[in-house]
């Protein structure tokens, strides 16, 4: 695919075309690629475990992350409602010097780590499988594909390509660098795996390594490496069910549009049904398969099932 950059409008609406999946599962279905995550596909997962080993691929959740307010998404506030000092002082009101100690905790949902929902993209006021995206999400939630009906399905064969590993210098691809297909074919060819129908696709850019070493910066919706739009057709070819990546927004920013906003979104979650995961922190699983060559492996991350919601923190957890 060659990317005209004064059209992102034509691009946009020709891939739509040529990767939709509107109706492959029929016309109430609220999981999109999931659905090729089926229970053949799990058994293969929990096979993949030998060695018992276990990696999270979460950030925290902290006051200190990446966040800078753009569209109110804030860094979460963690706020203690009980403490040691009150059980100690007395001001729990316990009997035989019983104590604890509470917490609460307010943040946007796609703050850290996280997938995007159904409901998180429209496309000209269209939602995922064709629905009207005002019919989809009111100011009540996600009424039709709320991330909740995936809590139990997100659990998998995953497969880890390390493009920092392969095609960047030191681990780590440059802010800008568009991750092609041909990109992903080679990395995939270089770690001699497979990838294909129900897999969950891990992509490291080592943006996040970048970050952790010289400060978040712009890491929160600045310049990123990422994937191209022109990986579209794969992501709808290959009928992977996810695919998440160690950055803010999934895809090369800036965009290879001028003048666009996030276009592959735009065909990947209301066309594709594709369920997209964001700064993944993939680190310590991708040293781990350097190491062994082994670069697939079970993978659980269900979404925390908030009613309606189009997005949701994850602790994704992978086992080798």
């Amino acid at each position: 695919m060659i990317v005209d950059r004064a059209d992102p409008e034509g691009a946009i609406a020709a891939a739509a075309v040529a990767c939709s999946n509107w109706g492959r599962w029929g016309e109430d279905d609220v999981l999109g690629t999931v659905n090729y995550l089926d229970e053949a596909k799990r058994r293969e997962a929990a096979a993949l475990v030998r060695q018992g080993v276990s990696f999270s691929l979460s950030q925290r959740f902290e006051m200190g992350g990446p966040q800078k307010g753009w569209r109110r998404r804030t860094n979460p506030v963690h706020t203690m409602l009980d403490t040691g000092a009150d059980a100690v002082l007395g001001h729990q009101g316990f009997p035989h010097g019983f104590g604890g100690a509470d917490d609460v905790i307010a943040m946007p949902l796609q703050c850290s780590t996280q997938w995007d929902g159904l409901g998180h993209i429209f496309d000209h006021g269209k939602a995922w499988n064709g629905r009207a995206a005002e019919q989809v999400v009111t100011s009540d939630g996600d009424r039709v594909t709320g991330i909740e009906h995936m809590a139990a399905a997100v659990t998998g064969r995953g497969v880890l390509l390390d493009a920092g590993r392969h095609l960047g210098t030191d681990g780590e691809l440059p802010d800008g660098f568009a991750i092609t297909t041909e990109h992903l074919l080679a990395v995939i060819a270089a770690e001699d795996v497979v990838v294909g129908r129900g897999d969950i696709v891990l992509v490291r850019t080592g943006q996040l390594t970048r970050a952790r070493r010289d400060g978040w910066g712009d890491y929160a919706g600045g310049a990123a490496p990422g994937l191209s739009f022109t990986t579209a057709q794969w992501l709808h070819d290959s009928e992977i069910a996810a695919i998440a990546t160690d950055t803010w927004g999934f895809e090369v920013r800036p965009n290879e549009f001028e003048g666009a906003f996030q276009p592959l979104h735009q065909v990947a979650i209301p066309h594709i049904g594709l369920l997209i995961g964001e700064m993944w922190d993939l680190d310590a699983l991708a040293e781990h398969c350097a190491a062994d060559g082994v670069y697939e492996f079970l993978l659980t991350a269900a979404p925390i099932p908030v009613t309606g919601a189009v997005g949701s923190p994850v602790n994704p957890i992978a086992v080798k």
